[in-house]
């Protein structure tokens, strides 16, 4: 009889230890905060890869609900501002003439899938990639300049750009745009609360007049941005493993 308790007493502090070691291993919410810049890419830059030349400051947030080791959502947040400018550009010669330029303050809402591609979403230490997509919106207040705009050159060379302006600057521009972020990134858990992350991440969107200008720059392409980041993440329900002792009978 004592032998039958005592194997009942083992196998039930077995089973308590292991569901309390897999309840603490499988923390479902991470926090994160990171610091960067956003890069306007569009019709006011010559730059393949957007205008780094004009690149702003940008902070974002995120919280990250893990559903297993390879795949969370994530909802993120982030808030900087977008600036283009032809006067900072030498090459080709037409931008010093036609001195287009905007600034804008951004505010972007996104939902995230994140793709663990080493599948250590529960790893309590440890560097992994990751890739992500989804979809969001942006808030925007353009303010969009042509004052030193100057006209005799593209009435010689170009009058598409004056007739362009002229319709451009009656359009309305928006306030509002959805957007389709795609990025990756890595990250690395010194412990099983902290972590660091870098990511890089592109914005698609759907408007030629993110900058305020379509008509006299280039209507057949739409504008972009980019977001490059580094920042922290912290896990708010992780918790210590609890040992347990050894039983002996």
């Amino acid at each position: 009889m004592k032998q039958v308790l005592s194997s009942t007493a083992i196998i039930a502090v077995t089973v308590f230890c292991f569901a309390v070691k897999a309840h603490s291993q499988e923390n479902k919410y991470e926090w994160g905060a990171n610091l960067g810049f956003v890069v306007y890419q569009g019709d006011l830059t010559p730059e393949r890869f957007g205008a780094f030349k004009t690149q702003k400051f940008a902070v974002g947030i995120h919280v990250d609900r893990i559903l297993n080791p390879t795949f969370s959502i994530r909802g993120n947040l982030l808030v900087g501002k977008l600036k283009g400018d032809d006067a900072a550009y030498d090459n080709p010669e037409y931008r010093q003439q036609r001195n287009f330029n905007f600034t804008s303050p951004l505010v972007e809402l996104s939902a995230l899938l994140v793709f663990n591609i080493t599948a250590q979403n529960y790893a309590d230490k440890g560097l992994s990639p990751y890739v992500f997509a989804g979809g969001g919106i942006s808030f925007l207040n353009i303010k969009r300049d042509w004052s030193r705009f100057n006209r005799n050159y593209f009435d010689t060379q170009n009058h598409l750009v004056t007739d362009g302006l002229a319709a451009d600057s009656v359009h309305s521009l928006p306030r509002v745009i959805p957007v389709l972020p795609v990025g990756g990134g890595l990250r690395y858990f010194f412990n099983p609360k902290w972590g660091i992350n870098a990511e890089a991440s592109y914005r698609l969107s759907y408007t030629d007049y993110l900058d305020g200008f379509s008509q006299a720059a280039n209507p057949d392409l739409k504008d972009h941005y980019l977001n490059y980041a580094i920042g922290v993440i912290f896990r708010p329900g992780k918790e210590s493993k609890l040992g347990c002792p050894a039983l002996k009978y």
